[in-house]
């Protein structure tokens, strides 16, 4: 901008702040919105997040060390992303200017994204041109970024003190931001290019046999997903380069093919099982001139065997309970994501539904063919944990087990592996975990060869990593190569109305599964649990429509009620009603569901371990 059009447009717009009602002396945005709605942003704007993070990085390590911060906004002013030195990045985050804050004009007044919003034009703005006093300090330089049809819809701003202002840093925050908006129409015509032949593909492979083609003289050129299953090896991969490699009395098929005589029989195939028999059927394809350039292979096997998958997950979307409007974005916005190789971080408090969500994740991804494996950090000892996810060779250690273990790693390959309770992982693994992340492959215990694995990670937690990290418990890069892509499940007390939902559902799962009758529950009963805390959230909710269905009552003031009330259901007896057997039933019960971990069992319960082996010592109960 020229200097008089540039001393215009920030008069312009300190007048429309005045006007807006905007006070000098304001500090936070006006307008900051929550984790929910933040989310829904994220995955309106994730194709932009994604091309634009690695630019932002890289404009940090230009001005690494003179403190500066980075901010991604999207066309609105609302804050996708921010990355910069610790403590101006700190003083940012003191002034609330974190993911889900405005900074157009209307919620904090002038600023460089606010004006580039305005113009849709780059601009520098330092000191007193903002228009409120807490952000004097600062020089900031701001650049529209566009999509492909010249629409705003984003901003990229570098922000620092005013003495570090200088006109070259508008001019590599442009550079930046034109880089984003070619490398996403390069994105997004790759995206036109891939639709065109995405539908052949897709019934290519979705065919139930397989298929494979070669030019004339048996060169393999391409292939199905079926025909991997049926003719790959152990690396999922297709080695063989000619027919002549697969197909016995190749010759024979060729010179039939050449003759213009038809093939189909059954013929026995040279795979990673040696020689199995399959139904052939061979097709030539022709060009213009007829002359034949390209076959096509047609395998059936005889005698099909089904591929055992050892690790299955059983959850899907459609399984998962729920009308509440912000449970259902979130549902949405966790089908958005399941294709993405990016890594998951699943928030919430326990019994929430975390592994449902991964289960559900992993069914709605292409990797739902391969394994889903489960592990708690939380529930294995420290020494242990390393062989759990790494595996040790013959003789790594005393008692290892002859021939070495796979760990779930290797187990995991091709497919999804859900790291639950992460918060628990000690510091020395978390080490090993983020080498993972970063190279894809393991290194067994007692071994020093490097294997590669292609899974897709799903963390989980419960706890506030964050913090953790700001008390020296979790590292801070794992922390941000975990949370590329966060997904928060709320408690069951902010989704109320699906409680009776959730209750019916138990209700009939439960009664069908236990071969008893579903207990009706009067209506101050539904009132008492429809306004009670849940604090082990759903897997309690279970766990009580369990309880009552064995016993045929409510348990004794569990809700509040008054434990006096001697209310009884059809074929109860009054040994069922007393409160130590309820209590030691529903312990038995909960004890066995969790295969007798107690840490688990505890937090199902809402109690102190201490608390539940005191009350195993108490009932006499043996886990």
């Amino acid at each position: 901008m020229m200097n008089a059009d540039y001393k215009s447009v920030i008069e312009l717009s300190h007048d429309r702040c005045r006007k807006l009602g905007v006070k000098e002396d304001q500090v936070f945005s006006s307008k900051i919105i929550g984790q929910t709605e933040l989310q829904e942003k994220f995955a309106e704007n994730r194709d932009m997040i994604l091309t634009a993070s690695p630019y932002m990085e890289q404009l940090i390590n230009f001005v690494k060390g003179h403190n500066f911060f980075a901010l991604l906004t999207d066309g609105e002013g609302c804050i996708l992303n921010a990355i910069g030195d610790e403590k101006i990045l700190s003083e940012a985050f003191d002034l609330k200017m974190v993911p889900g804050a405005y900074m157009n004009e209307e919620s904090i007044g002038t600023n460089a994204m606010a004006v580039v919003i305005k113009t849709g034009e780059p601009v520098q703005l330092s000191g007193k041109d903002h228009f409120i006093k807490a952000y004097h300090r600062w020089t900031c330089s701001g650049a529209p970024i566009k999509d492909y049809h010249g629409n705003l819809i984003g901003v990229l701003d570098l922000t620092g003190y005013t003495d570090l202002v200088h006109p070259h840093t508008l001019g590599m925050v442009i550079a930046a931001s034109n880089a984003i908006e070619e490398m996403m129409k390069v994105k997004e015509f790759n995206r036109l290019q891939n639709m065109n032949n995405k539908h052949i593909k897709t019934i290519f492979n979705s065919m139930p046999v397989a298929i494979v083609t070669s030019d004339i003289d048996g060169k393999i050129k391409i292939h199905n997903k079926k025909a991997l299953e049926l003719l790959g090896n152990k690396d999922n991969q297709l080695k063989a380069k000619t027919m002549e490699e697969i197909v016995e009395e190749w010759d024979n098929i060729r010179d039939a093919i050449c003759s213009g005589e038809n093939v189909s029989r059954e013929i026995n195939i040279m795979a990673l099982r040696n020689r199995f028999p399959c139904y052939l059927t061979v097709n030539p394809i022709y060009n213009p001139q007829d002359d034949s350039i390209e076959i096509v292979y047609v395998f059936e096997e005889v005698k099909k065997v089904k591929k055992k998958i050892e690790y299955q997950a059983y959850y899907t979307f459609d399984k998962i309970i729920g009308k509440d409007e912000n449970f259902l974005r979130i549902v949405q916005y966790a089908k958005k994501i399941a294709n993405s190789k990016s890594t998951i971080l699943i928030l919430g408090e326990s019994g929430t539904g975390k592994e449902v969500f991964a289960q559900s994740i992993h069914n709605f991804s292409k990797r739902m063919d391969g394994p889903f494996i489960a592990l708690n950090c939380g529930a294995i000892p420290n020494q242990l944990i390393e062989s759990e996810l790494f595996g040790y060779e013959e003789g790594a250690y005393t008692g290892a087990k002859k021939g070495g273990n796979l760990g779930k790693f290797e187990l995991a390959h091709g497919g999804t592996i859900m790291l639950d309770e992460i918060g628990e992982m000690p510091l020395d693994m978390q080490t090993k975990l983020l080498r993972v992340l970063q190279e894809g492959i393991i290194t067994r215990i007692g071994s020093q060869k490097s294997i590669p694995v292609d899974v897709r990670i799903i963390a989980a937690t419960n706890k506030d990593l964050k913090k953790e990290v700001e008390l020296g418990r979790f590292r801070k890069d794992l922390f941000y190569r975990l949370n590329v892509l966060p997904l928060y499940l709320p408690p069951l007390r902010e989704r109320k109305s699906d409680i009776l939902l959730l209750i019916k559902y138990f209700m009939k799962n439960i009664a069908e599964s236990l071969n008893k009758r579903e207990v009706e529950l009067p209506e101050e009963y539904l009132n008492m649990m429809m306004n009670f805390n849940w604090p082990g959230n759903i897997r309690e909710l279970e766990n009580v429509v369990e309880l009552i269905i064995n016993t045929e009552s409510v348990p004794p003031g569990y809700f509040g009620q008054d434990v006096s009330d001697d209310t009884t259901y059809p074929d109860s007896n009054q040994d069922r009603l007393n409160m130590d057997y309820v209590e030691k039933e529903h312990l038995v019960r909960v004890l066995k569901k969790f295969s007798g971990n107690i840490t688990q069992s505890a937090q199902a319960l809402g109690i102190r371990r201490n608390t539940l082996y005191s009350k195993i010592k108490k009932y006499g109960i043996e886990v």
